[in-house]
């Protein structure tokens, strides 16, 4: 290794450029394979995680292809699947913990006795739950993750026993799990008994919206085996299903997969993309580093005749050449892990946290032996075009050279193919980019359907014991308005049960009077929300006909209703809605009959790019009244200045009762753009790395062969060339190389648009016009790469030229 590292001072300027471009190269991928390790390779935390599996309902044709399981599926599921060794359920949610004056909310999960044993997590302390706590009466006991344990019973040992409240009930410790416990997904404190009563277990209950099912293969069953007993089960049950119709018309199944797919399933298409992004950049990076080395190889030409004449054999020359690139690269992937961490700590910034896994990537020793390994294939990729030219080009003839030299053909043809291939990936990474760029430009020109300026949103959930009843809770809910319109600066207040951008927003069967639900004709799943008079105004969202609600409409009957365009284009096309009647559930029922008395402009109720074509019933808050609502605010001065006023307005009215995350709605529109923001702005990393190294690339290529032909274009001129004759020469020659390489990426290009097409929004993987201005702008960058090598070819000196000759 000595007279490698000899060889590498011997030339810092091309040793720091090395390793400049194998650092960033190396960096970046470290950095994202530490994400797709941590998400998509590495296994779920658990015992035998490859036995765990989701089951899900999916009901696609209603626009839910994945939907959650019951309690009523569990009580049939658990002992009737022979596959599965254990079933559980869990459902999420929060509570709120703390004392009068400063409470807080805390995110809990319910499950049932059997979870923490499907999952085969022990507890460290105490025990887990027990059947008959799964009911209200009995349920008041939780287990408590280590991190709440620490905190908030300062890792007493003797907690077991202890109690603290949720919603002003005392509840009874009786389990502590160990450091680190955290299921996929689910940011639970502490875990509480999944209750229920006899109604919620029968039959007609099977498809309301439980939680998350989550079962253990038995040893010697298989996924294939599982499904299929899920299907059959499924099959006996429709006989006595009180929605078989209707589920017919939904395409209504239950699919069992593997836990860790299940989560991750979401996000494997981006992080696919994001890796493979990377990758083509370290392709470029070798590819460009490749021709540098064969550049120095043919710079060092006499050099190696030299040792040759010598005596030097090949296994030497390949020793000098495999040890140097190695050495380089052993250096370069040092300074990679570095950058790589540096990219992680970013990438956890821009929203890796918030990965369906839930689990932050970290710099570990795998993934830096996974680093170790790219770094030592990247050193020998590297050596073998120099060992090819060391080996096959003829040395002897450079010793009666007394200037320079030409390269071999084959040593320019490889160098220039090398143009080619980065000028090709180049092309592929910008138009990715671009689209990707594009994507979120167009979802950001999307319109929420709202005005979302000085607009704050938080929620509050009613705890049962103080508001057990529709009326405590109404009183509560129009004392509330009544403080915070009073506030200085409020100009409108509005409650609202599904606040668009929370994920709080679901789906229920619709049916309309005389419209027969038939299997052509499916009962569709549409969103519905209680709403205060208030809460258009609030939004601006406009009134495309009839009328909004009144406060009265809270108490009068029959039922009224608004619904959105999307509604009335869907089931009334050409007509008018107005007067229409409708009710939720797979038949029209007229005693919960609802009367249109108006419509309203489309909302986006989950992202700007949303397209899943959902509508929107708007019922009176008074008519559909649950325990948690939103606090929907609009004021004539910035949010900070109202918020604090806001937060003291309910501690006034209820001195337990906190509002949960008060914020702009602004925020959460821009939360929501996460997973379209980040890649894009990866993506345009890449791309921007993957210009210049192609741009710098090409430049290095025709610079050497402008200096190597210095004596001819000399010579060319003193016999009467014209310099710009010379310099299109020239020009042509690196113009070539950049045209193949556009066409080659074009083709490349095209056929990913397939895979691109799922990522996009309102643009087509093959826009012409984004291909267009990327070919236009590789173009433009290749030129000038070209350009100055060429330019610098016609102010060689024709006299020092014949000199040399």
């Amino acid at each position: 290794m000595k007279p490698a590292l000899r060889s590498l001072l011997k030339y810092p300027g091309f040793s720091v450029t090395a390793l400049t471009i194998l650092a960033i190269c190396l960096g970046t991928n470290l950095a994202i394979f530490a994400v797709v390790d941590a998400v998509l390779v590495r296994p779920l935390p658990f015992p035998e995680a490859n036995r765990l599996v989701a089951v899900v309902n999916s009901y696609p044709a209603a626009g839910y292809p994945h939907g959650g399981a019951s309690v009523a599926n569990y009580f049939d599921r658990r002992h009737a699947i022979p596959a599965f060794a254990s079933v559980s359920l869990i459902a999420q949610g929060n509570v709120i913990i703390g004392d009068p004056g400063s409470p807080q909310r805390a995110p809990v999960a319910n499950v049932t006795p059997e979870f923490f044993a499907t999952l085969s997590v022990p507890l460290a302390l105490g025990r887990s739950f027990s059947e008959d706590e799964m009911s209200y009466a009995a349920g008041q006991v939780a287990i408590l993750t280590g991190e709440f344990w620490r905190a908030h019973f300062r890792s007493d040992s003797h907690v077991l026993g202890k109690t603290f409240l949720n919603d002003g009930i005392p509840v009874t410790v009786i389990g502590v799990l160990p450091s680190g416990f955290r299921f996929p997904g689910c940011k639970a404190e502490f875990f509480r008994p999944l209750a229920s009563d006899v109604a919620q277990r029968s039959p007609k209950n099977r498809h309301a919206n439980g939680g998350e099912m989550v079962a253990r293969l038995a040893s010697n069953a298989t996924l294939a085996e599982a499904q299929a007993q899920i299907d059959a089960f499924n099959a006996r049950q429709f006989s006595d299903d009180p929605m078989s119709g209707a589920l017919k018309g939904w395409g209504y199944h239950t699919f069992v997969r593997s836990l860790q797919e299940d989560h991750v399933a979401t996000a494997r298409p981006m992080l696919v993309l994001l890796q493979a992004g990377a990758l083509v950049v370290l392709l470029i990076g070798v590819v460009n580093l490749a021709n540098l080395l064969l550049i120095r190889a043919s710079g060092r030409a006499k050099e190696l005749a030299v040792r040759q004449a010598l005596g030097a054999s090949a296994r030497h020359l390949v020793a000098d050449a495999l040890g140097e690139t190695v050495l380089l690269s052993l250096a370069g992937g040092a300074l990679g892990i570095l950058v790589g961490a540096f990219g992680i700590d970013l990438l956890a910034r821009f929203g890796a946290s918030q990965l369906p896994v839930g689990v932050l990537p970290f710099l570990d020793t795998r993934v830096a032996f996974c680093g170790l390994l790219a770094t030592l294939a990247t050193g020998g990729l590297l050596s073998v075009p120099v060992i090819w030219f060391n080996l096959r080009a003829k040395l002897a003839p450079r010793l009666h050279e007394s200037y320079g030299g030409s390269a071999s053909r084959s040593a320019q043809r490889l160098r220039q193919s090398f143009i080619v291939v980065q000028v090709a990936l180049a092309f592929v990474l910008l138009s990715g980019a671009a689209l990707l760029g594009r994507s979120l430009e167009r979802v950001l020109e999307t319109s929420p359907g709202f005005n979302s300026e000085r607009v704050l949103t938080g929620m509050i959930t009613l705890p049962w014991k103080r508001y057990p009843n529709e009326i405590a809770g109404r009183a509560f809910a129009d004392r509330l308005v009544s403080a915070i319109r009073a506030l200085p600066g409020v100009t409108h207040v509005a409650l609202n049960n599904s606040m668009p951008f929370t994920g709080r927003v679901s789906g229920v069967p619709l049916s309309i009077a005389g419209r027969p639900n038939q299997a052509d004709n499916p009962v569709r799943a549409e969103h519905r929300s209680g709403v205060t008079a208030d809460y258009w105004a609030a939004l601006a969202i406009p009134l495309r006909r009839g009328r909004l609600f009144e406060d009265a409409d809270g108490q009068r009957t029959p039922t009224v209703c608004v619904i959105d365009q999307i509604m009335a284009d869907r089931y009334w096309p050409g007509l008018d809605p107005i007067g229409r009647r409708l009710s939720f559930g797979t038949s029209f029922a007229e005693k919960d009959a609802a009367t249109v008395v108006g419509i309203v402009g489309n909302v986006k109720q989950n992202e700007l790019g949303e397209s899943s074509g959902f509508g929107m019933v708007y019922f009176p808050y008074a008519k559909f009244q649950t325990n948690f609502f939103y606090l929907v605010v609009r004021t004539a001065l910035p949010s900070s200045t109202i918020a604090l006023s806001i937060q003291k307005a309910v501690l006034q009215l209820d001195p337990e009762l906190p509002i949960d995350d008060l914020r702009p709605l602004q925020s959460r529109i821009d939360d929501s753009l996460t997973a379209r923001r980040s890649p894009a702005l990866l993506a345009g990393v890449f791309a921007a790395a993957a210009l210049l190294l192609a741009s710098v690339g090409l430049y290095g290529v025709m610079a050497y062969a402008v200096a190597q032909r210095a004596r001819e274009f000399g010579i060319r001129l003193a016999l009467g060339a014209q310099r710009g004759a010379l310099l299109r020469m020239v020009f042509r020659q690196g113009a070539r190389l950049a045209i193949l390489g556009l066409v080659t990426g074009l083709v490349i290009a095209l056929p990913l648009g397939g895979y691109f097409s799922t990522l996009l929004f309102g643009i087509s993987a093959r826009d012409p016009l984004i291909l267009g201005a990327v070919a236009i702008l590789l173009s433009s960058v290749a030129c000038l790469a070209c350009f100055v090598p060429a330019h610098r070819a016609t102010k060689i000196d024709p006299l020092a030229a014949l000199r040399a000759e």
